[in-house]
């Protein structure tokens, strides 16, 4: 009986239109907020970090920034993994270029110069759309990893082709190099996540978004009512590629420290991303948050069960992974078009109505 609007006066169309309408939502985002902040950095350990966490948390801008393209937009993409190599690679270049300058700046910049790369490859979507789209930047996500390693200036003429985060600090603490301390990779992603899924959900909200999601539903009479899809579509690009980007430094910089292209951005994290969002919902912010969770946990879970437990062998459990992944994406698609998202919309409507069957 706790889930009800009841005693929840709205005398303005501003609270009327709020994210969170129902009081008891509000209190669980800030409880939720309060316990990200302040009590996980003292509890985390490497194993909860470099396992669950700090993956989730880059995942899940990675997941926000394609369903603003495919979910808001409806542009398909297929590149994703290449976008985030151009910022991993931006963030490295700037890092080392400008030794001085803050680690933060150098991960807005990599989302700057990724943004200004999906525009260019966005432009194509002026005259095509849907498979022809998926195949354009089909081939940015080949073409950007065959570029990164075949041109040595990208990875500074190492001879190994690999590419090394140096260490950085944010007001003396290690955030980057192998000295950096668990909470630390934490809170630095944390903070990003925050930032961005705010941006994020004002910008849907906003006229941009609405903009975006005339184009989804139908292209033609969204120009004929004013709308300028040249401007709307590369703005997706821009801010989706924005958000690609600064997960990609993050994977980088944060997470791995060190990467090689192909291994750490082939096609496979493409469409582990677009995966997220479609389990998690397309055109939702939460269900960026939940394909993220959902994929991250269910390998350690599997793993810890199937191989920890069971003793099954290891390559078993990593194809079951991928036998159950590919039927929730069909069931989700058959089934539920909006995901988990939608699931978690209908138990709270569901909550808000019982008792009573209407």
């Amino acid at each position: 009986m706790f889930y009800r609007e009841a005693g929840d006066f709205k005398t303005s169309y501003r609270d009327d239109s709020q994210t969170f309408p129902i009081r008891f939502d509000r209190y669980r985002y800030y409880a939720v907020l309060v316990v990200a902040l302040a009590v996980v950095p003292f509890f985390i350990d490497s194993y909860w970090a470099n396992a669950l966490l700090v993956p989730f948390l880059i995942y899940a801008i990675a997941a926000i920034g394609l369903n603003i393209l495919t979910g808001y937009c409806g542009q398909v993409s297929l590149g994703t993994g290449g976008f985030m190599a151009v910022g991993a690679y931006a963030c490295y270049k700037l890092m080392t270029a400008f030794p001085d300058v803050n680690i933060v700046l150098h991960i807005i910049a990599a989302g700057g110069i990724t943004a200004a790369v999906g525009v260019l490859f966005g432009l194509p979507s002026l005259r095509i759309k849907g498979f022809y789209l998926a195949v354009a930047t089909l081939a940015a996500q080949f073409f950007l990893v065959w570029l990164f390693n075949k041109v040595p200036w990208f990875y500074n003429y190492s001879a190994s082709g690999q590419i090394s985060a140096p260490e950085r600090t944010v007001f003396g603490i290690a955030v980057t190099g192998p000295n950096t301390e668990a909470w630390a990779k934490y809170l630095v992603c944390l903070l990003f996540v925050v930032v961005l899924a705010w941006v994020a959900r004002n910008l849907t909200r906003g006229s941009i978004g609405r903009s975006w999601m005339a184009i989804r539903d139908m292209d033609i009479a969204a120009e004929i009512i004013g709308v300028n899809p040249l401007k709307a579509k590369l703005t997706a690009f821009a801010v989706s590629s924005f958000y690609i980007g600064i997960a990609g430094a993050l994977f980088f910089a944060v997470y791995l420290g060190a990467v090689e292209v192909g291994e750490a951005f082939g096609i496979q994290k493409s469409f582990l991303i677009l995966f997220m969002i479609i389990i998690g919902g397309l055109g939702s912010i939460f269900g960026s948050f939940a394909g993220a969770a959902f994929l991250v946990l269910l390998p350690v879970l599997l793993k810890n069960v199937l191989v920890g437990t069971l003793g099954w062998p290891t390559d078993l459990a990593a194809h079951i992974e991928l036998m159950i992944v590919g039927a929730l994406i069909i069931v989700f698609l058959i089934a539920e078009p909006h995901g988990i998202a939608q699931l978690w919309r209908i138990a709270k409507e569901k909550l808000r109505l019982w008792p009573f069957p209407h």
